[in-house]
């Protein structure tokens, strides 16, 4: 309730959005909408920021050719909304949320809880899943509707700038350091350390699981690699094929690392990431390569047979994952590097992320 004793707060006809105007292009325009109703079980959320992911931008230019269909036109992007909800559908008091209560919003918008997937704790992979931002209204807006049943609630004390990354880039890689099966004190390479999932994956496993980290990134990238918590950094530019792994191998032990997170797009970071393995290691996928679909070059059958390594993929994580990795951001164990952009600079903001010259995470104000 608000303090007048209304269950909702006032609403505003129109507000601002940010679509995807050429699908297909690097482009977008903010444009103004009306303000939805929550239907049944739904929940209104005023939002307040939002991160921007290199999915947002995969999806808008349509570049991952064969995995997902183009967006259609006018589609609000965005998948790390944090906000207030402001307006109860009909039944949604059910799922205990309040007006004024803080939330998010994940890639995966909406799970049905009840297929086959839901009820195996993968309810990223649900079968009747929605995805924000994708055929459904994402987080580059103002207000946007969400299942009261699979919004993320927001710790206290956690900053809405500082969590709107961890509903994405946070419950992705921490997915995937769970999935590596790495124990405390054993070596891990994270390919892509300085990205906008890297950096977090760096802070989780050094800080959050006890690893021991090798980042491997562009050199311009060194400084937040180490700052965030990796014993080794490695310049990518300065080897080739071989003689990286062979670094590589060096740092960890003389004989390689338990395990590799490639949080990159790059082909190239998947050919050499199963050579940086020791014996019964694991490649873990979680940077999707933008293009043609490309097998990983070094993953022959009769590698994977004489050293016993697994590749495995990990998509998002589940709603427990996603509770799990705010509580660690809430703690201070991860803390998201990136800047604060308006909604009406985002163009600017993919003209970067394409050049690669973004450090961390960009975070958009929404007021």
């Amino acid at each position: 309730m608000t303090e007048n004793g209304s269950n909702e707060f006032p609403l505003p006809k129109k507000y601002k959005a940010v679509v995807y105007d050429q699908p297909g292009k690097l482009s977008t325009k903010v444009v103004e909408l009306d303000v939805p109703e929550p239907g049944n079980g739904e929940v209104l959320v005023n939002l307040t920021h939002s991160g921007v992911c290199h999915s947002d931008y995969s999806v808008m230019t349509h570049s991952w050719k064969g995995v997902l269909r183009p967006p259609p036109p006018s589609q609000v992007g965005g998948h790390e909304g944090v906000g207030h909800v402001v307006k109860l559908g009909p039944g949604a008091e059910s799922s205990g949320l309040k007006i004024g209560d803080r939330v998010g919003i994940k890639w995966v918008a909406s799970a049905c809880l009840s297929c086959l997937a839901c009820l195996s704790n993968a309810d990223g992979l649900c079968f009747n899943r929605k995805i924000s931002g994708y055929y459904t209204p994402g987080t580059f807006q103002q207000y946007v509707i969400g299942p009261a049943n699979y919004v993320t609630p927001i710790p206290d004390g956690l900053s809405s700038a500082d969590a709107a990354p961890m509903l994405c880039a946070g419950v992705t890689v921490y997915s995937a350091l769970k999935r590596s099966n790495a124990r405390p004190g054993e070596w891990l390479v994270i390919s892509g350390a300085g990205g906008g999932l890297g950096h977090i994956a760096v802070q989780l496993a050094s800080r959050g699981m006890g690893l021991r980290v090798i980042g491997i990134d562009h050199g311009s990238k060194e400084e937040l690699v180490k700052a965030s918590g990796a014993e080794h950094f490695v310049d990518v530019t300065k080897f080739d094929g071989d003689d990286l792994a062979a670094h590589v191998k060096s740092l960890a032990g003389g004989i390689g690392a338990h395990a590799v997170v490639v949080c990159t797009t790059s082909n190239a970071a998947y050919a050499q990431a199963l050579s940086f393995l020791r014996f019964n290691g694991t490649l873990v996928c979680v940077g999707m390569p933008e293009g043609d679909l490309v097998p990983i070059a070094s993953g022959a059958p009769a590698e994977l047979i004489k050293t016993q390594c697994k590749i495995v993929g990990s998509m998002v994580g589940n709603r427990r994952e996603a509770a799990e990795t705010l509580e660690f951001a809430a703690r201070g164990v991860i803390k998201p590097h990136y800047e604060i952009e308006k909604m009406e600079n985002l163009t600017n903001v993919f003209e970067r992320m394409e050049r690669n010259e973004l450090l961390g995470r960009v975070v958009l104000d929404l007021s």
